[in-house]
């Protein structure tokens, strides 16, 4: 069984920022420097739904099966959502079938264990799924609802945030309504100071300084997917447009490939 670690390191230069696109035609590897879109390429060739990274780890979730690492095959069957949950004992992965069906691969395991099923998934992330239920997380022995209802997409670390159809929430002492609206997407920087959110119009930004919460509103349509990290905003539109920012006004670029589902930044 190939390590869920063994992920490549994408760029020739540690002052770029490294995105990884899932796309109808594969995984797409992009170079961003400041907010400049630089060198991008098919990293690997598939059908890609999904993807997740936690550290060093990376899964991808295709029509075919669940990669890991390398983009070694697990031997899961087609996926329609991914995440990677980090413990003591090393990395995992929890999946989602088109069917609803939830395994997961624990750290070291060459054998899925299925938990359960869920109703429509819509996106992963650590052991919460997104669907049109509300959010669910993915335990030692089974699945069990968290709450909410029509969720579009979930992050589980560090701190947990859902976007759904009538809002986006943070899960404190219950689920705490965050920003009222119809949200599509949602990522947080690794200190959880940096959260994006995205609707069909625009991409809200919440910032942190000495304790006070600042969101900042940029006019950004279609997004698709989004990633943060304490320097770069990010997101993708369906069509394959990489948009990104570092403060001071947003830059595009278009990468040729259909059918863009998710975005992720693995830390370097």
């Amino acid at each position: 069984m190939p390590s869920i670690d063994e992920k490549r390191v994408y760029g020739t230069t540690t002052a770029a920022t490294q995105l990884l696109v899932a796309s109808e035609v594969g995984v797409v590897a992009v170079s961003v420097s400041d907010d400049i879109v630089g060198e991008f390429g098919i990293d690997h060739a598939c059908t890609a739904t999904d993807l997740a990274t936690n550290g060093d780890a990376l899964a991808v979730a295709t029509d075919e099966d669940v990669l890991v690492g390398d983009y070694e095959p697990t031997g899961h069957g087609p996926a329609a959502a991914v995440g990677v949950e980090t413990t003591d004992d090393g990395s995992g992965v929890v999946a989602v079938a088109p069917d609803g069906t939830v395994s997961r691969l624990p750290p070291g395991a060459t054998d899925w264990r299925e938990l359960g099923s869920v109703a429509e998934p819509h996106a992963a992330d650590g052991a919460l799924i997104a669907t049109a239920d509300g959010v669910v997380r993915a335990t030692a022995d089974g699945v069990e609802p968290v709450g909410l209802d029509a969720v579009t997409d979930v992050v589980a670390r560090p701190v947990p945030y859902a976007a759904t159809n009538n809002g986006l929430y943070r899960l404190g002492n219950g689920w705490q309504s965050v920003r009222e609206g119809a949200f599509t997407a949602v990522g947080t920087g690794a200190s959880g100071d940096s959260v994006v959110a995205a609707t069909d119009e625009v991409l809200w930004h919440r910032t942190r300084t000495d304790g006070e919460d600042e969101w900042t509103r940029h006019d950004q349509s279609g997004v698709a997917g989004v990633t943060v990290t304490a320097d770069l905003l990010a997101g993708v539109t369906s069509d394959g447009t990489v948009r990104v920012t570092v403060g001071d006004g947003w830059r595009s670029r278009t990468l040729g490939v259909p059918g863009v589902g998710a975005v992720v930044t693995p830390e370097q």
